[in-house]
């Protein structure tokens, strides 16, 4: 039950010892920011990784050829090894069961004109699969077929970017641009939400590229998409046995590191997931580590306190002060402020770490550090209970102590 007296009481031996009461709230407060802090900050990190994989496709191999630097079957070492036309058909022959497309990529730069206005931009041959893998949008008109992929069509599909740098506020659909002295129509307008390098890109057929380049069948990387229910460790085999093919068909050792590379996505996916779970179990021991050092601080704070306050204690049980009487004002003090500083310092934190939001992304990679409000509360709920605790134990003892031992206290 609420009683003025007891509150009156407690709010001015509080007044009359506002260095002690600071302590107090500080130890508290800082142990419930860092704990939030921390959390909150692994949260950001944790948040960066999805950011950067949410971008693309995850069920994603890349494959880069290299150079070989072993002699293997009568070939020489150092030999450059090359895609080409034939090795799309054969990795969608032999892997059927597991792939969903595969797109070949050739890129070049080059300087791109729409009547007065010009720049350099990246193009790169595609197969229709490539839309997926890039996860790309479509504003406008539709992305590359497998009809313009047969048919070798000068059709283009440019980024929001390049529209805005090339035609201003008109309409790029249907018009003609100089792509490298070549001419192609736009055929549609892609946004990316990886940012400005993507949405200044160029997709036209694979095949025309080839054309353009004297009927090559060369292509620069191959990407592969394969079915999202083989999840990572279907990836990983399929992985191994995509780099055993390509290193048969290739005639490259198969102690051989360089002469193929494979970047595996989801393997990529799995690793940052597994950091950042350690990050998170790191952070937690250090954020619990805290909130113990907060839980010792206050009980220090506490024992001082009760200490200090004996003849008190004493002069209180000598005019019929109850053990009990004495154990509520000092527990009830021990509450106040544990639970008014803990809050402070939770509210703080979070309100910090929602001030921040990209700010920290270009130089730490932390996006949108937070922490869920209900952990946080959780904590200064602990940390407030054993705080309350560590004033109960020393006041508990200080109740059992006769009045004229108090007294004589020194």
């Amino acid at each position: 039950m609420f009683n003025r007296d007891t509150w009156r009481e407690i709010f001015d031996t509080l007044n009359k010892n506002k260095l002690r009461t600071f302590l107090s709230g500080f130890t508290v407060a800082l142990g419930i920011l860092i704990f939030v802090g921390l959390v909150g900050m692994t949260n950001g990190l944790q948040n960066t990784f999805e950011y950067y994989f949410s971008q693309d496709a995850t069920n994603i191999l890349y494959l880069f050829p290299g150079r070989t630097t072993k002699p293997y079957k009568g070939y020489k070492s150092q030999r450059r090894i090359e895609f080409e036309n034939d090795d799309l058909k054969d990795i969608r022959e032999n892997f059927a069961m597991f792939i969903d497309y595969v797109s070949p990529m050739i890129q070049r730069g080059a300087l791109v004109k729409y009547r007065e206005e010009s720049n350099n931009y990246t193009t790169i041959g595609v197969d229709w699969g490539q839309q997926f893998a890039e996860k790309t949008i479509m504003m406008k008109g539709r992305y590359i077929n497998q009809e313009d992929v047969k048919n070798k069509t000068r059709y283009a599909v440019i980024g929001r970017l390049v529209e805005q740098d090339l035609f201003g506020s008109k309409n790029a659909m249907g018009k003609y641009i100089d792509v490298g002295n070549s001419v192609f129509k736009v055929i549609g307008v892609f946004q990316d939400e990886g940012g400005d390098r993507e949405e200044r890109q160029i997709f036209i057929p694979y095949t025309t590229r080839q054309l353009i380049e004297k009927n090559t069948d060369k292509v620069d990387r191959i990407v592969v998409g394969f079915k999202p229910e083989l999840g990572y460790v279907g990836a990983m085999a399929l992985q191994r046995n995509l780099n055993k093919f390509l290193k048969d068909k290739k005639f490259i050792s198969p102690e051989d590191q360089n002469g193929i590379f494979i970047r595996n996505i989801a393997d990529q996916l799995k690793q940052n997931q597994d950091f950042a779970k350690v990050l998170m179990v790191i952070a937690a021991l250090v954020a619990f580590g805290t909130i113990i050092a907060g839980i010792i601080g206050i009980s220090n704070i506490m024992v001082y306190v009760v200490k200090e306050r004996t003849k008190e204690i004493g002069i209180r049980k000598a005019i019929g002060a109850t053990p009990r009487n004495v154990i509520s004002n000092i527990l009830l003090e021990s509450i106040f402020i544990t639970t008014l500083s803990g809050f402070s310092g939770m509210i703080a934190g979070i309100a910090f770490l929602s001030s921040l939001g990209d700010k920290l992304m270009d130089d730490y990679f932390i996006l949108n550090p937070g922490i869920n409000t209900g952990l946080a509360i959780s904590a200064t709920i602990v940390l407030i209970f054993f705080g309350s605790l560590a004033g109960y134990v020393p006041a508990k003892r200080a109740a059992q102590i006769k009045p004229i031992e108090a007294l004589n206290d020194e």
